[in-house]
C-alpha cells in the first residue's frame, strides 16, 4: 500500500512539474513613465491552455536596470493605467482601475465585481487604493487645473456583494496631491 501511495504521489508531481514548465511570463506592454526614468511594462502569464491577465506590473529603471515588481491578487483584472502629469502643482501619479475585489464572493474576481482606482507612484514603490472595496466605479476624469479626481460610481448599499438598483449613486472629489477625499456629491 505504501509503495503504490508514493508511486501515484510521485506521478502527480511529476505531471505537476511537466505542465508547469509550460508556463511562461509574457511582457504585455511597455509604457514610458514621462518625466521620470522609469518604464512600467505590464504581465501576461502564458500556459499551455490559456492566458491569464496581468497579475503585476513591473517597474524597471532604465538608467540602472533596477526593477519594483507591484502586485494584485491573483484573479484580478487590470482595465486601465493612466499616467497623470501636472507639473504646476507637482504630481506625477499612475492611475490603475482594476477589478481586484471578489465582493460577491464568488470562486473568482469577474466582470460584476467592482472596479477600483488604484494610485501608484511613478516608480512603483507607492501603491495606494483611492476608492473602496464596495464601490463600483463607472467613469472618472481627472481636472488638469485643480489636480483632482472626480469618480462616478455606486456604493453597494444594501451590502449584498453586487451592483443594483438600490444601491446610492455618487461622486467622489479626491485631491491627487493628498489622496484624500475632499468631496461627496
Amino acid at each position: 500500500m505504501k509503495k503504490t501511495l508514493l508511486i501515484i504521489l510521485t506521478t502527480l508531481t511529476t505531471l505537476a512539474y511537466g505542465q508547469d514548465k509550460l508556463n511562461y511570463i509574457h511582457y504585455n506592454q511597455l509604457t514610458e513613465i514621462k518625466g521620470t526614468e522609469f518604464v512600467v511594462a505590464t504581465i501576461e502569464n502564458m500556459g499551455k491552455l490559456f492566458t491569464t491577465n496581468s497579475k503585476y506590473l513591473l517597474f524597471i529603471n532604465t538608467t540602472n536596470g533596477t526593477t519594483k515588481q507591484v502586485e494584485f491578487p491573483k484573479d484580478a483584472y487590470i482595465k486601465n493605467m493612466i499616467q497623470i502629469k501636472i507639473d504646476s502643482l507637482g504630481i506625477n501619479k499612475i492611475i490603475i482601475e482594476a477589478n481586484t475585489v471578489n465582493l460577491d464572493n464568488s470562486k473568482t474576481i469577474d466582470w460584476s465585481d467592482p472596479s477600483q482606482l488604484i494610485i501608484l507612484s511613478p516608480d512603483g514603490q507607492e501603491k495606494i487604493q483611492l476608492t473602496e472595496d464596495k464601490f463600483f466605479v463607472r467613469t472618472w476624469t481627472v481636472n488638469f487645473k485643480t489636480g483632482t479626481i472626480v469618480v462616478n460610481g455606486n456604493y453597494d448599499s444594501n451590502n449584498n456583494g453586487k451592483y443594483d438598483k438600490t444601491d446610492r449613486n455618487e461622486i467622489l472629489i479626491y485631491n491627487l496631491q493628498t489622496l484624500q477625499l475632499t468631496n461627496r456629491i
